[in-house]
């Protein structure tokens, strides 16, 4: 059995419109045009895909199950499409990265200023992903590079090391303990915290840190973005705990950085699928993304 391409579409669109008038509309054809490839559609597979109650479609479960498959298999048609584009035009087409959070309101940010200027025309789309959901989505290209902490354990992703760097201790200036250069669970002991959600990776080396020293750390807040653990520290609610190239972005004014001992060490790389050559955009960005490294102050403390 082979499937209409055209009638798949038509089912995409009414699934995602709600309805076969507002389907025709985004496919620039007549509702009528529509109900018959979503007829076809039915016969060739050989069950209903809505059901039809007073001019109103419901999808069946059936529907529903083929929807998820069709939407990737779009979604691919559509990267094609991109990679044409890209292709005939290199200063053109479309870039997804897929990074966490605390990166795409900070340092993507300044690394895109330096891309989009030299190629103004490219699209971008940013998406902030699970670190799992991130790799899968390199590993099968529905993003076409991303950034991610070491290690990641999955052979079918090809990694560049951008920069190691230092867990720091964000806090008011005017803080006892911004006398110290280094910060460790001893000197720390008794003061309030603020650290990133139980169960974190870097959450976890830190306890162990406390673990080490016998202590057990006084943790008044958490968060779920180094962002928001700086501005808590900023307001003097207590010391922030936190990745040290995050908080360049978001340590100022009022606070200071210490570095925290013993050392916890923060590995970034830039991702692509190992199964697929790097893109030409994805290959562009991670130059600009070089040149934003090599700029950095040194990230590692010895």
């Amino acid at each position: 059995m082979k499937l209409n391409l055209r009638s798949l579409e038509a089912f995409r669109e009414t699934m995602i419109s709600g309805s076969v008038t507002a389907a025709a509309g985004r496919m620039g054809m007549t509702q009528p045009a529509v109900s018959r490839l979503i007829a076809q559609l039915e016969t060739d597979a050989g069950f209903g895909l809505f059901y039809r109650d007073k001019g109103r479609l419901a999808p069946t479960p059936e529907a529903l199950m083929l929807y998820e498959e069709v939407d990737l298999a779009f979604g691919g048609l559509e990267r094609v499409d991109n990679l044409v584009r890209d292709i005939a035009v290199f200063n053109a087409g479309a870039l997804k990265i897929v990074a966490p959070p605390s990166m795409s309101e900070g340092i993507i940010s300044t690394i895109l200023v330096g891309f989009l200027a030299k190629y103004p025309r490219v699209r971008v789309s940013i998406d902030s992903r699970s670190a799992e959901t991130a790799k899968a989505m390199v590993v099968n290209r529905t993003a076409d590079c991303g950034f991610a902490k070491l290690p990641l354990n999955r052979p079918e992703i090809a990694t560049e090391l951008l920069s190691s760097t230092e867990t720091v201790c964000v806090l008011r200036t005017d803080h006892p303990l911004a006398m110290h250069e280094i910060l460790t669970p001893q000197l720390l002991y008794g003061q309030p915290l603020i650290q990133l959600g139980y169960g974190n990776w870097t959450r976890n080396r830190i306890d162990d840190a406390f673990k080490g020293a016998g202590l057990r750390p006084d943790v008044k807040l958490e968060t779920h973005t180094v962002g928001s653990a700086c501005a808590f520290a900023a307001q003097g609610l207590g010391i922030a705990i936190v990745n040290g190239l995050m908080a360049r972005n978001f340590a100022k004014g009022d606070t200071v950085t210490r570095v925290f001992r013993p050392q916890i060490l923060h590995q970034y790389v830039f991702m692509t699928s190992a199964l697929a050559p790097m893109n030409r955009l994805a290959r562009a960005f991670l130059d600009e993304t070089k040149v934003y490294f090599v700029q950095q102050p040194q990230a590692v403390t010895i």
